[in-house]
C-alpha cells in the first residue's frame, strides 16, 4: 500500500495567496494554478488583466512541474533539438510544457504538488510562483 502526500485545498489557497501578492508587487497580473504530486488540478486564480493564454499555459506550467519533479525553466534549457530531452514538450498530449513559471512543491523529499504560474516574462512568473512556495513554507 501506497501513503501519498498530497497538497490539501488549503495549501493551495496559500500558494496562490504568495504567488498572488508578488504578482500585485511586481505589477504584473498572473493566472495561478496549483496541482496535485499527479498534476491534477486543485486551484486556479485568474488575476484581473492576465493574459488570456495564461489560464491553460499556468496549468500547464503546474502539471508540468509536478510529474517531473522539476522547475519548467530547467527542460527549457535541456530541450533542444538534439539533445536526449528534445521532443519532451510534446509528450502527455502536448501538455507538458518548457515555459519557465512552473515549479514543483516539495514536502521534504516528496513532491506534493506543483504551482505554475503565467502572464508575465518566464522569470518573472518563477518569482511569483517561489513566492507561493515560500508563502507555504512560512506557516
Amino acid at each position: 500500500m501506497l501513503n501519498i502526500k498530497r497538497l490539501s485545498q488549503s495549501d493551495a489557497l496559500q500558494l496562490i495567496a504568495g504567488a498572488e501578492a508578488k504578482s500585485r508587487e511586481i505589477g504584473i497580473p498572473m493566472c495561478i494554478a496549483v496541482t496535485d504530486e499527479a498534476g491534477n488540478l486543485i486551484a486556479f486564480s485568474r488575476m484581473d488583466g492576465s493574459k488570456v493564454l495564461s489560464i491553460s499555459l499556468s496549468q500547464d506550467k503546474a502539471f508540468s512541474a509536478a510529474v517531473s519533479r522539476r522547475g519548467t525553466h530547467e527542460y527549457n534549457k535541456l530541450c533542444l533539438p538534439g539533445s536526449l530531452t528534445f521532443g519532451i514538450h510534446t509528450s502527455a498530449g502536448g501538455k507538458f510544457t518548457v515555459v519557465g513559471g512552473g515549479l514543483p512543491v516539495f514536502d521534504g523529499d516528496d513532491v506534493i504538488g506543483g504551482i505554475g504560474c503565467s502572464s508575465g516574462t518566464a522569470v518573472e512568473d518563477r518569482e511569483c510562483a517561489q513566492a507561493g512556495i515560500d508563502n507555504l513554507n512560512s506557516r
